[in-house]
């Protein structure tokens, strides 16, 4: 899969917020050991093979601390023990003061990117072309970090924010009878924009589907019931043109199961709730400055 660049909305904000947090300017450490500029190069080094992630934030965070990127890694690039993702140079004790909020983001993102490629390679071969998309299950202040690692590893955002799509869970069901959410969402939604609907049984998709939605969430619903779903769409002639998302207690590890409902994609809230950070550590050495010509 070819790597991919992107920059996620607001990184600089997030950079300053995370060197603020860390208090990056008052290292109290390295101000005690280093009492004036040592020119060093800082290597960041992956210590386990993934899906590398989280570098626009990794780029920001070394500009912010006045640093030089001499090579950086691209988004998307499989990584094993010993690739060295990003080079800087300059002042050590401004690398010092940065390597947490570097790591961090790395670490972090390249778990999200990692998990979400396990996910992609269990969807693989499945009846019908499966996607795997994230969710807004996502780390207060870390969303389009973690909606673009996703992306990293292959998968699809969904959407951001509630502002972006129309889908009707059960708790808006327990206030409007199904088929008049739909038929009200559909009212005051735009030509070509999607209106989706959580569904639990064949009966519901089916009335769902006549009232207008051309999207279904199947949440929490088991392959063999899913799959039983998406025939009986098929068989009223309801199916074609028509999405059909999978989602709730789905793992990377649980995707293949779900390969033969015929299902459009799986959501995971995992890949950005509960991905395992990858490791990568900063190694730091001073550079030699050469001598002028006598």
């Amino acid at each position: 899969m070819p790597p991919r660049r992107s920059s996620p909305a607001g990184t600089e904000e997030l950079v300053r917020r995370a060197l603020r947090e860390d208090r990056a300017s008052r290292d109290r450490t390295t101000r005690s050991v280093l009492d004036r500029s040592v020119a060093a190069r800082g290597e960041v080094v992956a210590q386990a093979r993934g899906v590398l992630s989280g570098m626009a934030a990794a780029r920001a965070t070394a500009r912010a601390q006045g640093l030089q990127v001499v090579t950086a890694q691209r988004d998307g690039a499989e990584v094993r023990p010993g690739t060295v993702v990003l080079r800087v140079r300059g002042d050590a004790r401004r690398i010092l003061a940065a390597e947490r909020t570097i790591l961090n983001f790395v670490m972090h993102a390249s778990g999200v990117a990692t998990e979400t490629r396990r996910a992609v390679e269990g969807a693989k071969g499945a009846r019908h072309p499966l996607e795997v998309w994230a969710t807004r299950k996502t780390l207060p202040g870390l969303r389009d970090l973690e909606k673009a690692a996703v992306v990293h590893g292959g998968g699809r955002a969904h959407r951001r924010d509630l502002s972006e799509a129309v889908l009707i869970k059960n708790n808006h069901l327990a206030l409007v009878p199904l088929v008049e959410a739909v038929r009200r969402a559909r009212a005051r939604t735009r030509p070509g924009e999607r209106v989706e609907v959580e569904v639990r049984s064949r009966s519901e998709a089916i009335a769902a589907a006549r009232a207008g939605a051309d999207a279904l969430l199947l949440d929490n619903v088991p392959p063999r019931r899913a799959r039983a779903i998406v025939r009986g769409l098929e068989r009223a002639g309801l199916r074609r043109g028509r999405w059909v998302e999978l989602s709730g207690g789905i793992t990377p590890e649980r995707v293949a199961r779900y390969r033969s409902v015929g299902a459009d994609a799986v959501s995971l809230g995992g890949l950005t709730h509960s991905a395992r950070a990858l490791p990568f550590h900063l190694t730091l050495r001073p550079l030699r400055l050469r001598r002028s010509a006598a």
